[in-house]
């Protein structure tokens, strides 16, 4: 999913309240994962960093969308320590328990309960011009027997996922922005139809571009082989620089190189924070006065600072999983507490509360 891995300028429609509690009165966003594996640099630099910003401002809810690890399916053990994974980078990156709800999704039933009453309303035609999920199903072409069903639901669980917790703003990935359209066109429909129940989000694209990853082949991913993960060891780090794909072209250190679309390039620009030796880097690269060698231990220094830190993190709440499994409950235990008075909204909007009360008067039409 990631709501980073899978906006126009309407005013937001706020239903009222679902708590008196002033600190839920507070602008929220949404966004999260798919549980599938341990998190990478890409994560961090496209997603992370702009959570870690937005936490300070916003009611933060953070989601573990296990239920969108069909591919998956036949592994379920490897979700379960996917889970816990991304857990683990999100302590160790700062997200912070104490202001944030770290939510997994399966915890929290009512945003099945969601998917399955707005997919009622969504047709498969509008589904299918979704841009990204065309893609998908394009790659998924000649595997049509294999696919799970729940493939096909994704979409709307997403949707189900921003609109439950009545989210203002969500995070995402640019790729994901068709996503965004397709959350707030549910909204306006069924707010126009069944009266204001849902908050109308606006998506928030980062600002650092996809990375590619370490092989120049298309994006990193963490089943790709070609991904940088949070956890690595400073060791692995070196290696994994030392052997990244550079200037094809370029032969010896002498000859004039390519910096553009050089993913060593790249990752200098979304993770060196000294922009004067990057510049000097590119300078010299461009003139074939330095060697990949030089450039890519000058990358290795910056992110190991940036790595060393959240290694650290990571280390000191991996001896702590009852702590961990504390924050996974409280949150999870508060998405759903917010739920449950949005999903009786949604019933009686559905007119589906039949025991509140008598005979309903025949529909026109009726027999």
């Amino acid at each position: 999913m990631a709501y980073h891995g899978r906006h126009s300028g309407d005013v937001i429609s706020s239903p009222p309240p679902v708590s008196s509690n002033p600190s839920e009165n507070r602008k929220r966003i949404l966004t999260g994962l798919r549980p599938s594996g341990p998190s990478h640099v890409g994560h961090y630099a496209g997603a992370f960093t702009q959570w870690l910003d937005l936490q300070n401002d916003f009611e933060s809810f953070f989601l573990l969308a296990d239920y969108q690890v069909s591919d998956y399916a036949e592994n379920l053990p490897w979700i379960r320590w996917g889970l816990w994974e991304v857990t683990l980078d999100w302590l160790g990156v700062g997200l912070d328990p104490d202001r944030s709800f770290f939510v997994i999704e399966s915890g929290v039933p009512e945003f099945a309960e969601l998917t399955l009453h707005l997919s009622w309303f969504l047709g498969l035609g509008h589904l299918q011009r979704n841009p990204t999920l065309k893609a998908e199903l394009a790659d998924l072409e000649n595997k049509a027997d294999t696919v799970p069903v729940a493939f096909f639901n994704y979409p709307v669980m997403q949707v189900s996922n921003i609109l439950l917790p009545l989210a203002h703003l969500v995070p995402v990935g640019d790729d994901q922005l068709p996503h965004i359209e397709m959350t707030r066109d549910v909204a306006m429909r069924f707010n126009r139809r069944f009266g204001e129940t849902f908050v109308v989000p606006e998506g928030r694209v980062g600002k650092v571009p996809r990375l590619v990853g370490i092989d120049g082949k298309g994006k990193m991913g963490t089943s790709a082989g070609n991904a940088i993960f949070l956890k690595d060891t400073e060791e692995t780090l070196r290696t994994k620089i030392r052997g990244m794909f550079t200037d094809p072209k370029r032969l010896r250190a002498t000859d004039p190189g390519t910096v553009e679309g050089n993913p060593v390039f790249m990752y200098h620009d979304a993770f060196n924070p000294n922009t004067a030796e990057v510049d000097d880097l590119k300078t010299r690269y461009r003139a074939g006065t330095v060697g990949d060698v030089e450039v890519k231990d000058r990358l290795f220094d910056a992110m190991n600072t940036l790595l060393t830190p959240i290694r650290e993190r990571r280390a000191y709440w991996a001896e702590r999983p009852s702590d961990i499994r504390d924050v996974l409950r409280h949150g999870t235990t508060e998405m759903k507490r917010r739920a449950e008075p949005v999903m009786a909204r949604v019933r009686t909007a559905l007119s589906l509360d039949y025991l509140h009360d008598g005979p309903p008067p025949p529909p026109e039409g009726a027999p």
